[in-house]
């Protein structure tokens, strides 16, 4: 007979299977808004509205792209399987804005290992207003190999498959950009800049004070849970809010413990 399956087993099976579900949801989603918007898009007074509401949805899941690809980054999308884990990681960070998941690995352990210190890369480098610290962010992040990237497709998009210049801008380079915004403003601006109240400990992050559905619309949970995430890379970002209620419901468990002693 076949042993049962240990509880750590089972964890790890349904992180990976939630993970890559909702990971091909989001990359499904994706590529439908932009092979419509791109090549199939019929401009009129009546489709303007349906448009930015596509390019905002666009702009929220090309987060979501960035936000997978930095579960893989920590091995946490699907912890069993590696090889998985980093295909899916580079697919999304391609898709996203043709960024290279080799690249951006070893930075983004690097700003866990000393952050908010010299060594972070997503530090802000003496300059910390909301421009100085997001120029530094962008050269950090953006690289001329990828502006070349970006510019080769769109050639094949306008000359080979005879995509309209307007529609690629709208409905990728868009919400890409927008993307970057919430990136930096949500997932690292508001919690790692220093503000009257002390950072809790040395992974020098706050969790931002908003409740759930907004932490999920702003930034998939990387800004009302970072510090959840700073204290467990581990967790996927739609395990974060279990994560702090766990951490939560712990702390009152031992503060009743030591009421009644």
């Amino acid at each position: 007979m076949m042993a049962a399956a240990r509880p750590a087993d089972r964890t790890l099976a349904r992180q990976t299977a939630i993970g890559v579900s909702l990971a091909a949801a989001i990359v499904v989603a994706w590529l439908s808004i932009h092979i419509v918007g791109i090549f199939f898009w019929h401009w009129s007074l009546g489709t303007v509205p349906i448009a930015i509401v596509a390019i905002l949805v666009q702009t929220w899941l090309s987060t979501g792209l960035f936000i997978v690809a930095h579960d893989s980054m920590h091995g946490a999308l699907a912890p069993r399987y590696p090889r998985l884990n980093r295909a899916i990681g580079t697919t999304c960070l391609a898709l996203y804005a043709c960024l290279s998941y080799a690249a951006l690995l070893p930075r983004h352990h690097l700003h866990h290992e000393s952050t908010g210190r010299a060594g972070d890369p997503d530090f802000h480098g003496g300059d910390p207003s909301l421009i100085g610290w997001f120029m530094q962010f962008f050269r950090t992040y953006y690289s001329h190999g990828q502006i070349v990237r970006i510019t080769l497709v769109a050639l094949i998009y306008t000359l080979l498959l005879g995509a309209p210049l307007g529609n690629i801008v709208l409905f990728w380079a868009l919400p890409a950009v927008g993307a970057v915004a919430q990136l930096f403003v949500f997932g690292t601006w508001l919690p790692h800049r220093d503000r009257a109240e002390p950072f809790a400990d040395s992974h020098r992050a706050h969790s931002i004070k908003i409740g759930p559905t907004l932490s999920l619309l702003t930034c998939f949970h990387f800004g009302g849970y970072h510090h959840e995430h700073h204290l467990s890379p581990g967790t996927p970002w739609w395990g974060l809010p279990a994560r702090r209620r766990a951490a939560v419901g712990k702390f009152a468990g031992r503060q009743l413990a030591r009421d009644r002693t």
